[in-house]
C-alpha cells in the first residue's frame, strides 16, 4: 500500500477511496471518490478528476472544499484501517497525485 493507490473500502457499502498516507497507529488517511458536482464550484472548492485510467469502473472526483470563515468544509477526508480495505483498484499517475497534493495544500491554508 502506498500514497496515491485507489482502494475499495468496506463501510456500509463498498466505496472507492484514494490513500493519502501510509498506515500508522492512527490508521490511514484516505479521500472518498465522489460524483462530480455538476456545477461550477470555483471559489468554493477544487475537484480532481479520477476514473478508468486510475482503476475505477466510473468517472468521479476527489473534491476539496476551500476553507471559508464561519464554515467547516467537508472534504471527504477520513481515516480507515487495514482491515477496512477490500481490494486494490488501481493507482493515480504521478501527475494526478501532484494535482491532489496541490489541492491538499490549498485546503490547508
Amino acid at each position: 500500500m502506498q500514497r496515491g493507490e485507489v482502494w475499495w473500502v468496506a463501510f456500509d457499502e463498498r466505496l472507492p477511496f484514494v490513500l493519502l498516507s501510509d498506515e500508522d497507529e492512527s490508521g490511514i488517511q484516505v479521500m472518498q471518490v465522489v460524483a462530480p458536482a455538476g456545477v461550477d464550484i470555483t471559489g468554493l472548492g477544487v475537484e480532481v478528476a479520477v476514473g478508468a485510467i486510475d482503476g475505477l469502473p466510473f468517472e468521479g472526483v476527489l473534491r476539496f472544499a476551500l476553507p471559508r470563515p464561519g464554515l467547516t468544509p467537508c472534504t471527504w477526508l477520513t481515516t480507515v484501517y487495514l482491515d477496512d480495505l477490500i481490494e486494490r483498484a488501481g493507482a493515480l499517475s504521478p501527475a494526478k497525485l501532484s494535482e491532489v497534493e496541490d489541492a491538499l495544500r490549498l485546503v490547508a491554508r
